[in-house]
């Protein structure tokens, strides 16, 4: 039996993420105020055979999409002479594709949800660079998690119309990605705002 050795870093579901501050009932509120439904679970869980084979055309678009504007390579190149940092972006670029997986899944439980957090601690300087253990810098800006979800998104949409399916469905599946975009930046910026107005 051939197995996909684990990803690097990767520990979604394990006792090495720390349980979210965020509950699963104040999630249930953040989907209401993003208009998600299971409508939206449907559709993500939709997309995930369309995505599954086109991951790394994926990350095509992305990766050249971050590197074409230096304010976002920063956070992937040297803290002392700015230069980019190849390895890391390998090594993040297997958890991106996780990521996309992760995402057309919907399996939104208290797993998930802990990660979520992981995740947000990871673009943080509370834990930015510990995964991989990297002299890149510190800390991402908390403006650009929030702005990137319209790229993200934006470019994803092609993708989810290579398979056949009517406008109607790429539209849902399209608008399902985008709210579960949001509220996934919405969970990675706990850390990123001041102790209690979360």
């Amino acid at each position: 039996m051939n197995q996909t050795p684990p990803i690097s870093g990767y520990t979604y579901g394990t006792a090495a993420v720390p349980r979210s501050p965020v509950s699963l009932t104040d999630f249930e509120l953040m989907k209401q105020s993003v208009l998600f439904t299971d409508d939206d679970v449907k559709a993500l869980r939709q997309s995930y055979d369309i995505v599954k084979d086109q991951v790394e055309a994926i990350l095509d678009v992305w990766y050249g999409f971050v590197g074409q504007h230096p304010h976002l390579l920063a956070a992937f190149t040297g803290r002392n002479d700015g230069k980019p940092l190849n390895e890391y972006l390998a090594a993040v670029r297997k958890r991106f594709g996780q990521w996309i997986l992760d995402t057309a899944r919907a399996e939104y439980d208290q797993k998930w949800l802990d990660y979520q957090y992981e995740i947000g601690l990871r673009h943080h300087r509370i834990k930015k660079n510990k995964t991989d253990n990297v002299p890149a810098t510190d800390h991402v800006p908390f403006r650009y998690l929030v702005a990137l979800v319209y790229p993200v998104t934006f470019t994803l949409k092609p993708f989810l119309a290579k398979k056949d399916h009517s406008p109607d469905e790429v539209e849902k599946m399209y608008q399902a990605w985008v709210k579960s975009c949001l509220l996934q930046t919405i969970l990675w910026s706990h850390p990123y705002v001041k102790a209690g107005d979360f």
